[in-house]
């Protein structure tokens, strides 16, 4: 019988692999029809800032996997830090009194880090779980102090807060909440302070502060005595790096205190130095009552995520007769709390906080090289998140119909290219590992300008 070289061995186990993944494997964010088509791109390993797919590909991130991998691929001290803790205690429960070395000492961690008072952790296994958490908090809380009409949480236009049943409804992206009937009762929606494609003739301070004040209108909208919270991003990343203005989260916070509701900061992406700070909001020089973390606590190595509530919102909770009744089978897992210990003990000791600040100016530094470009609007970044808004008529700021797929034509051009962005809307979004170094900033660079001349080319602009 004929042997086949190693090479026909490997590609007919990608093709089974393939098969088997299209058969039987539901995807995330995935239009399955295309995918019943062609199949899925097998990643089979990934070190430092690049990854590696079938057939040799080799391919730059310049997203960090889903703005989550900040001390990137490849870490064998993580890898070990897994094995250790996996051989000590592969698993136990934290319900009724029950905890982990691990899991104790990354709460500990975690609230000598957090802003302000924010000092109780609840460990999930993601974002959308950790949001979720935090909206029954909310509700926990408003029914102890004897006012279990204030269910109503505001969010905002472009926000992206999970993909549970009810994160997806404060989600302010419609097209998740169609097919899901969505968003369900008690949640209302702001405009986002999204200067570039709403802030008309307004200068950007003046529109921040327009900006906030749909908040003040919507709770006298809805009445203060039924709003329980108000959920934001600091960065709407997901929707193309929405950067606020200075003046815009001075005015929420404000309008927050003056009417009494709590006030959430999902820092989700921006959590764990990818601001160039430990948390957005010390950029902006506000506490929330109750905060989210998950991508960069453990760079996405294994699943966690944390709710992390101010003591005066957890003495609330907690005070009320009887047991906490929320929790999950995997949470405050001794390998995950593991892992994210190890993964803070990196970013801490190679000072990768730092190097995000300065790795983010020099990105800046060179993405500003696209202001006069005929397809871009606007280039607008914070440590190492960075959004290129994208637009046919730079005078008026028209955008493309997104059925056109401008962005994706750029993102794809970047990929044959060797360079992964992302394209969201009518916005690319850049946020890389914090290691990517200043030689790999121009790799991108170069990319992005060459991908945007051959659109721009194209459709003759």
């Amino acid at each position: 019988m004929a042997v086949l070289p190693a090479g026909d061995r490997d590609e007919l186990q990608r093709r089974r692999l393939r098969d088997a993944d299209r058969l039987y494997h539901l995807h995330s964010f995935t239009d399955h029809r295309g995918l019943a088509e062609s199949g899925a791109f097998i990643v089979e390993r990934a070190q430092g800032c690049r990854i590696e797919g079938e057939g040799g590909v080799v391919l730059l991130d310049a997203v960090a996997g889903l703005g989550c991998v900040n001390v990137g691929y490849g870490r064998t001290e993580i890898a070990q830090a897994a094995a250790a803790a996996m051989e000590r205690l592969a698993y136990y429960h934290t319900f009724q009194a029950v905890t982990n070395p691990e899991a104790a000492a990354l709460a500990e961690r975690i609230a000598t880090l957090a802003p302000g008072a924010l000092e109780r952790v609840f460990f999930a296994n993601s974002g959308s779980e950790a949001n979720e958490t935090i909206v029954k908090l909310v509700r926990a809380y408003w029914r102890a102090k004897g006012k279990p009409g204030r269910r109503t949480i505001i969010a905002r236009d472009y926000g992206y807060h999970g993909s549970t049943l009810y994160t997806a409804g404060l989600t302010g992206l419609p097209y998740m909440h169609a097919a899901f009937g969505l968003p369900l009762d008690d949640v209302a929606h702001i405009a986002a302070p999204y200067w570039y494609r709403h802030g008309g003739d307004l200068a950007p301070e003046d529109f921040g502060r327009a900006a906030a004040a749909a908040l003040a209108r919507k709770i006298e909208e809805l009445g203060p005595e039924n709003v329980a919270a108000f959920i934001a991003e600091p960065i709407q990343v997901t929707a193309g790096a929405i950067i606020p203005p200075e003046s815009y989260w001075p005015e929420i916070v404000r309008i927050c205190r003056e009417s009494g509701i709590l006030l959430i900061a999902d820092e989700v992406v921006t959590g764990f130095g990818r601001t160039g700070v430990w948390f957005a909001q010390s950029h902006y020089g506000f506490e929330a009552d109750l905060m989210t973390c998950a991508k960069g606590l453990a760079s996405a190595y294994i699943p966690i995520a944390a709710a992390v509530a101010s003591e005066e919102v957890a003495d609330v909770v907690l005070s009320e007769e009887g047991p906490f009744q929320h929790g999950f089978t995997t949470s405050g897992h001794p390998v995950a709390c593991a892992v994210a210990l190890k993964n803070i003990e990196i970013i801490e000791r190679e000072g990768l906080v730092a190097a995000a600040a300065a790795r983010g100016r020099y990105l800046a530094q060179r993405l500003a090289t696209f202001v006069d470009h005929p397809l871009v609007g606007e280039v607008r970044s914070m440590g190492l998140i960075a959004g290129i808004e994208l637009v046919r008529d730079k005078a008026t700021r028209e955008q493309y119909p997104l059925e056109a797929g401008v962005c994706s034509q750029v993102a794809n051009a970047c990929l044959m290219r060797g360079i992964i962005v992302r394209p969201t809307g009518n916005s690319l979004v850049l946020c890389p590992p914090f290691i990517i170094s200043e030689a790999e900033i121009d790799i991108i660079v170069t990319a992005l300008g060459e991908a945007l001349d051959e659109v721009a080319r194209a459709l003759g602009a």
